[in-house]
C-alpha cells in the first residue's frame, strides 16, 4: 500500500548480493586503476620524484579511475547483454497480465517557454498512440506551463483548445498556468500534485520535447501494479530527430552505447536506480510523501534551491525503502537533444550548477551508500575536466621546470622488475596505450554486440556504416573533448565564485551557430589553443605533436561549432548512410507522426511570413475565440484559493493593473514590460474590459499599434 515501508526482500534482493555486486563491479575498476598507477609512477621515477609528480600522479590515479569505472560499466553490460540479464524489473515478476481496473495515472508535460506546436505535437503522438491500446480512459494529459513570455502563454493556451476539439479530449487533456513560478520544473511539479496529485496512483513524468509510445506507458503502469514497493521506474528515452551534423554524431552515439553502458549500470544499481527528471513513472504517494525538496544552507550557486532534483528525489525515495528501477528493455521513450556544441553547453552549465549542489546533499542524514554513489559520479562528471586540465598544466609545469634547471638529463631504471628492460619512451607509451584501451574497449564491445544482433544491426544500417560512424564519431569526440574540457572548467570556477545560473529554454532546434556568435562565445578557447601550442613547441617540438589532439581541439573549436551545427551538413552524412540510427531506418509510428505535423507546422508558417510582435497578446485582447478561452481558464484559477491568494499577492484585481491595462490601450505593448503585460494578462476583469474598449473606441483612443493590430485581424478575418 502506498506510504508503507516495504522491505528490501521483497524483490529477492536481499542487502548482501546487492553488496557483493557493487563490491565485485568497483573492484574491477579499482584494481585495474592501481596496477596503471604503480605503472605511471614507476614512469616518473625514471627522471626523478619531485612534489609536482606527487600532484601529476594523484590527478592521474583519479582521471584513469573516472575512465575505468566508465569502461567496467561497457564490460559488464556486454557480458550480460550476451548471456542475458535475469536481474532486470522486466524479469523478476509476471507482468503483462496484470489488470488496470481502477487504476488512473496523470502524465505531465512541464513546460518553461518552449516551442508551443513542438510540445503540442510531441503531446498528440504520445495521446494517439495510447488511444490505440484501448488503455487511454486510464490516463490524464496536464501541460503545466511556468512561462513567462506572454505570447507563449497566449499560443499555449490557444493550441489546448484546438488540441482537445481535434481530439475530442475535453476531460482528458488539462492546461494550467501558474501566476508564480515558484521552485522552477520541480516546483511546477510540486504544485501539480498539490492539486490533483491525490487523484492519480502514479503519475509520469514527461519533458517538454518527450514522445512516449503508448504500449510503452502501459507496461510501466503494469510494471508498477505488480510490483508494490517499487516507487519509480525510470526509462531510457532515445534520442530522436537530429538534424545537424553535432545532433545526429550525439544520436548515434546515444543509440549505440547506451544499451551496453546502462545494462552495466543496472548491474551494480539494480532496484537502487536513478531518476533522470523525465519518461519515467513515479508512484504518487510516497512521492508526495518524502520528495519535499528542502532548501539547501547558504547563498547560491550552492546552496537554495536544489537545481538538479531528479538525482535527489531518487535518493529520498530509496531512503525510505521505495525502490528505484531502470526499465532499461522497454522501446518506446523518446527525447530530443540541443543540435549545436554551444547550445550544448548552455545545458550543461544549469546541470553542472546542480549537480555540485549534489555535494552537500551527500551529508544527508540516511542516504544508501548506492544513492551517495550515484550523487558521487555524477558531480565527478563535471569534476573531471578541470582535474584533466590541472593533469595536463602540472605535466606541462614538470617538464618546462626540468628543462630549465640546468640539470643533467639522466633517467634511471624503471623500478618495477617486469619493466626493467624497456625504455623511458616505450613505458610511457605502454600507458598512453593502456588508457586508450580503456577508453576505446566499451565502444569496441558496443559494435561487437552490434554484431551478433542481425535486427538491430540492419536497423543502424549495417555494420560496415555503423563502424565508419564508430570512426568518425570517436574523432569528432576527440575534438570536442578539449573545449568541454574548457566549458567544464568555467562552469566549476564561476560556481565556486558564486555565479548562478539562470533559468533559460532550451534550443533544440537545427538552427545552426553563426560565425560571429561561434567566435564571441569561443575566442577563449582558440587564444589557449595557439598560446599553449606555441608554449609547447617552444618547449620540445617532439612533445608539441603528442598534444596535437588537444590543441587541434582548441583552435578548430569555432569552425567545429558552426559547422557541426549546420543541417545540410547532417543531410549530407545521412545520405552517406552515417550516423544512422534505428528511428532513421524504420521510425516508429509516433515519430512519424511528430515529423509530419511538423513539417505542416513549418509550411505553415513559411506561408503566413514574419510573426509581428507581440501577437499573443494582440490575439488574447482582439479575437474574441482566443478571448474567451483565456477568460475562461483565468476564471477557474479564481475557483482555487491558492491560485487567488497567489494573484492577489501580484496585484490581480488592483486599481494599478487596471491602470496598466488603460496604458497598454493608449500607449501600446511596448511601453509595458514583460511582466507588466503578464499581470494584464493575468486579470480576469482587466482582458474582458481591453476586449470591449479596443472594438468600440475610436482611432484617436487607440495607440497605432492597436489600430495597425486591428486592420490586419479585419483583413486575416
Amino acid at each position: 500500500m502506498p506510504g508503507t515501508c516495504p522491505t528490501f526482500e521483497a524483490t529477492g534482493l536481499p542487502r548482501r548480493p546487492r553488496g557483493w555486486r557493487v563490491f565485485i563491479f568497483y573492484s574491477c575498476a579499482l584494481l585495474p586503476t592501481g596496477i596503471v598507477s604503480l605503472i605511471f609512477a614507476d614512469l616518473l621515477w625514471r627522471t626523478g620524484w619531485s612534489a609536482a609528480c606527487t600532484v601529476l600522479l594523484i590527478l592521474f590515479v583519479i582521471l584513469f579511475l573516472f575512465a575505468a569505472i566508465g569502461c567496467v560499466h561497457g564490460v559488464f553490460g556486454f557480458v550480460l547483454r550476451m548471456c542475458g540479464d535475469r536481474r532486470r524489473i522486466t524479469n523478476l515478476k509476471p507482468w503483462r497480465d496484470q489488470p488496470l481496473d481502477g487504476i488512473s495515472t496523470a502524465i505531465i508535460f512541464p513546460v518553461y517557454n518552449e516551442n508551443v506546436v513542438r510540445v503540442y505535437e510531441g503531446l498528440r503522438a504520445t495521446y494517439e498512440s495510447l488511444e490505440k491500446t484501448g488503455q487511454l480512459e486510464r490516463f490524464d494529459f496536464f501541460i503545466l506551463s511556468d512561462s513567462t513570455d506572454p505570447d507563449h502563454w497566449v499560443e499555449e493556451e490557444r493550441r489546448w483548445y484546438d488540441l482537445i476539439r481535434e481530439l475530442d479530449a475535453l476531460g482528458r487533456i488539462y492546461y494550467r498556468r501558474r501566476l508564480v513560478n515558484e521552485a522552477r520544473k520541480s516546483g511546477n511539479v510540486r504544485d501539480f500534485l498539490n492539486t490533483w496529485g491525490r487523484r492519480y496512483r502514479y503519475f509520469i513524468c514527461a519533458d517538454a520535447d518527450s514522445v512516449l509510445r503508448g504500449e510503452t506507458l502501459v507496461d510501466l503502469v503494469k510494471l508498477m501494479e505488480a510490483q508494490p514497493t517499487v516507487g519509480l521506474i525510470q526509462t531510457v528515452p532515445a534520442l530522436v530527430n537530429a538534424e545537424s551534423l553535432f545532433g545526429r554524431i550525439q544520436q548515434f552515439a546515444n543509440r549505440l552505447y547506451a544499451p551496453v553502458f546502462i545494462a552495466g549500470l543496472n548491474y551494480w544499481a539494480l532496484d537502487f536506480g536513478n531518476y533522470w527528471g523525465h519518461n519515467a513513472i513515479i508512484r504518487t504517494e510516497p512521492f508526495m510523501q518524502f520528495c519535499d525538496l528542502p532548501q539547501l544552507p547558504g547563498r547560491k550557486p550552492f546552496g537554495g534551491q536544489i537545481l538538479s532534483h531528479d538525482f535527489v528525489e531518487a535518493a529520498l525515495l530509496l531512503r525510505e525503502n521505495w525502490e528505484v528501477w531502470f526499465a532499461y528493455d522497454l522501446e518506446g521513450s523518446y527525447e530530443e537533444a540541443p543540435q549545436a556544441l554551444i547550445d550544448n553547453a548552455q545545458r550543461e552549465r544549469r546541470w553542472c550548477q546542480g549537480n555540485l549542489q549534489h555535494t552537500l546533499v551527500l551529508f544527508t542524514k540516511g542516504l544508501r551508500g548506492v544513492s551517495r554513489l550515484h550523487l558521487i559520479l555524477g558531480i565527478c562528471g563535471y569534476l573531471a575536466g578541470p582535474l584533466w586540465l590541472a593533469f595536463l598544466l602540472a605535466f606541462n609545469w614538470i617538464r618546462w621546470s626540468h628543462d630549465n634547471s640546468g640539470l643533467s638529463d639522466i633517467t634511471v631504471p624503471a623500478f618495477t622488475p617486469y619493466l626493467h628492460g624497456i625504455s623511458g619512451t616505450a613505458h610511457a607509451f605502454l600507458v598512453f596505450m593502456i588508457c586508450m584501451v580503456v577508453i576505446m574497449l566499451p565502444k569496441a564491445l558496443a559494435l561487437i554486440d552490434l554484431a551478433y544482433d542481425t535486427k538491430r544491426r540492419r536497423a543502424f544500417g549495417g555494420l560496415a556504416r555503423t563502424t565508419a560512424g564508430v570512426v568518425w564519431e570517436t574523432v569528432f569526440s576527440t575534438l570536442h573533448a578539449p573545449m568541454l574540457m574548457l566549458w567544464h572548467t568555467r562552469f566549476v570556477i564561476t560556481n565556486l565564485l558564486g555565479i548562478s545560473v539562470g533559468w533559460s529554454t532550451q534550443k533544440r532546434a537545427a538552427d545552426g551557430t553563426a560565425w560571429l556568435y561561434a567566435i564571441q562565445r569561443q575566442w577563449g578557447h582558440v587564444l589557449i589553443g595557439v598560446v599553449w601550442g606555441w608554449f609547447m613547441w617552444s618547449l620540445d617540438p617532439s612533445l608539441f605533436w603528442w598534444f596535437t589532439p588537444v590543441l587541434a581541439g582548441m583552435v578548430l573549436s569555432v569552425p567545429l561549432s558552426v559547422l557541426t551545427s549546420r543541417r545540410s551538413l547532417g543531410l549530407r552524412a545521412r545520405s552517406l548512410g552515417l550516423f544512422l540510427t534505428p528511428e532513421e531506418t524504420g521510425p516508429p509510428a509516433e515519430i512519424v507522426s511528430l515529423r509530419a505535423r511538423m513539417k505542416i507546422h513549418e509550411l505553415t508558417e513559411a506561408d503566413q511570413g514574419p510573426e509581428r510582435s507581440h501577437t499573443g497578446l494582440a490575439d488574447a485582447v482582439l479575437d474574441p475565440y482566443v478571448n474567451a478561452i483565456h477568460v475562461s481558464l483565468l476564471r477557474e484559477k479564481l475557483l482555487n484559493p491558492v491560485y487567488a491568494e497567489e494573484g492577489q499577492r501580484l496585484g490581480v484585481g488592483s486599481e494599478a493593473t487596471r491602470l496598466l491595462g488603460e496604458k497598454l490601450l493608449l500607449e501600446g505593448p511596448d511601453k509595458l514590460s514583460a511582466s507588466e503585460r503578464l499581470l494584464v494578462l493575468a486579470d480576469q476583469a482587466v482582458i474582458v474590459r481591453l476586449h470591449q474598449q479596443a472594438w468600440q473606441r475610436t482611432n484617436d483612443t487607440l495607440a497605432p499599434w492597436w489600430r495597425a493590430a486591428i486592420s490586419e485581424y479585419r483583413r486575416r478575418d
